[in-house]
């Protein structure tokens, strides 16, 4: 079936590219040849970095306090047991909770992600606009990490002019 779909698509993609005049650019390489871009995905690494450390620094001290109960669980009476055990749940709880609001889809990461992407984004995609309507241009490919990209002609390919317009 998916290879039904992916078929179907290329069909689709090759009838409007032969109907149409369009042109190819990698995106990805257009990114990393702005600097701000590379200097802004250095910064969220570093930053995913230092928020991974507090994660790990959280569930660490779940797993010590876990394992100073398995150490202590035969002498403990049920009710203590009992106490032991909501205290490691409660703290892992906050351990979890903690990291999606780090790395979840709203949390800090995506959020400084967002901030410091979308402008560049918004930058690139209205200079990929602006040279696909200069050269007449009806339909733009990314070939950039597109694995239903099998070929393009070098002709077609207008990566490099898209970066000289964003200079």
């Amino acid at each position: 079936m998916k290879k039904m779909v992916c078929t179907l698509a290329l069909l689709l993609i090759g009838a409007a590219a032969m109907a149409q005049n369009y042109i190819v650019v990698n995106s990805e390489k257009v990114f990393k040849s702005i600097a701000a871009y590379n200097t802004a995905i250095e910064e969220l690494d570093q930053l995913a970095k230092k928020y991974q450390e507090y994660i790990d620094a959280k569930f660490e001290e779940v797993e010590k306090l876990y394992n100073s109960y398995q150490q202590q669980k035969a002498s403990l009476s049920e009710a203590t047991r009992q106490q032991w055990e909501e205290v490691i749940l409660q703290k892992e709880k906050q351990a979890t909770e903690y990291q999606e609001q780090l790395f979840g889809q709203e949390g800090q990461l995506m959020k400084t992600r967002i901030e410091k992407i979308k402008p560049i984004q918004e930058k690139v995609f209205a200079a990929i606009e602006a040279y696909a309507k200069q050269v007449g241009a009806e339909l733009v490919i990314d070939s950039a990490n597109n694995p239903t990209l099998l070929y393009n002609s070098a002709a077609v390919e207008r990566t490099d002019e898209v970066i000289a317009t964003l200079k």
